[in-house]
């Protein structure tokens, strides 16, 4: 009975310990071994466990100390184990009323079986059902109550009204960090050219780079009727959505996309890039705000940002808002392949990213022998 005792003890701390209850797992554990320390009486050697509780009954001292800032029940518990340690020590000094002896474990018992119900139902069902008391002292934190507001607004990507939120700001000609399929992005709309200027200086971009575009389908490129070939729209089907962009001639048909006054600030004069995002928040902010100029939320030159928070902390500062989407999909950027002569000499690999250039291209010559 007394190893089952310990047992059922050391379950009970592995247990508080896996629902990351540190005190109450330290306490089941240091009773375990009490538990399991009585086995020296059978065995005879009542001087070493009479040496023994005394140093747990200085060690329980102080987890009814800490217990006293958790719960009732486990200071409650931590009180009995202390009365129950010393009716040992009497008991080994034969000098233990029987009366006393039941009274203490009837009182142990009840009061573990209370905690251990207790606490499984509250579990259970994610409520308090069951009272575990409040802690009799507290301690109070020296740290703010709150934290300091972020430097720009930082909706939910899951919540529609964060969604609406950026898609309004973009609208207005602000510049955003928003989450894509691969690492987070700077979005502006096409609508507005000031807008993009402004993520040039944001970065520190160099005005020679280019800045691509986003759409949120490809039926929105085939709308606006573009001059692509065959072969072109083919490779684009296979590799939309997902991490790969797309080099294309430029046109006036942008602006039937929906560019409008932007056409001049995104891609080069004579061609730009398009993705379509394998990401459904971004497409359906896509779809609320027409096309997005995107680039990498970092500053220039420096590592791409994989959390909303890097973001925040690195350019949220410069920024209208940040539609906030956890750990990115990829911890690279996307592959770019430049499409412009796809008919005459194929494609070539301009950057690449988190789709592997050999897949592309199997990717190419399967539609190309198609």
């Amino acid at each position: 009975l007394i190893l089952i005792g310990g047992f059922v003890q050391l379950l009970a701390g592995f247990l508080a310990f896996r629902k990351y209850d540190h005190l109450g797992g330290a306490a089941f554990l240091t009773f375990s071994a009490l538990w399991s320390h009585l086995v020296d009486i059978g065995a005879g050697n009542s001087e070493g466990f009479t040496a023994g509780s005394i140093a747990f009954l200085v060690l329980n001292a102080f987890l009814i100390i800490l217990a006293s800032s958790f719960n009732v029940v486990l200071l409650c518990m931590t009180l009995a184990m202390e009365l129950l340690t010393i009716c040992f020590l009497l008991f080994t000094l034969e000098n233990l009323p029987l009366p006393f002896e039941i009274v203490v474990l009837i009182i142990f018992s009840i009061i573990c079986f209370y905690g251990a119900t207790a606490s499984l139902a509250n579990c259970m069902f994610g409520k308090d059902l069951m009272m575990m008391g409040p802690p009799l002292f507290t301690v109070e934190s020296s740290k703010k109550d709150t934290e300091d507001p972020p430097p720009c607004v930082c909706p939910k990507s899951h919540c529609t009204s964060g969604l609406r939120t950026i898609a309004d700001l973009l609208n207005t000609g602000a510049v955003c960090g928003v989450p894509t399929d691969t690492v987070y992005a700077l979005a502006a709309s096409c609508k507005h050219p000031e807008a993009i200027e402004k993520v040039y200086r944001i970065k520190d971009r160099p005005q020679e780079k280019p800045i691509c575009i986003f759409i949120s389908n490809l039926d929105q490129l085939r709308a606006a009727s573009p001059p692509i070939s065959p072969l072109l729209w083919e490779f684009m089907e296979n590799v939309y959505p997902g991490g790969i962009g797309c080099i294309i001639q430029k046109g006036e048909w942008l602006k039937k996309l929906g560019v409008g006054a932007g056409y001049s600030r995104v891609g080069t004069q004579d061609s730009i890039m398009i993705r379509v995002p394998d990401l459904t928040v971004l497409v359906h902010l896509i779809d609320m705000t027409g096309p997005l100029a995107i680039t990498s939320a970092n500053p220039s030159g420096e590592v791409d940002s994989t959390h909303h928070d890097m973001v925040i902390s690195r350019l949220g500062h410069k920024l209208e808002g940040v539609l906030c989407d956890g750990e990115s999909d990829e911890v690279v950027a996307s592959t770019v392949v430049n499409c412009t002569k796809i008919d005459e000499s194929g494609i070539t690999i301009v950057r690449e990213g988190c789709i592997p250039a050999v897949k592309v291209m199997q990717i190419f010559e399967s539609v190309k022998n198609r």
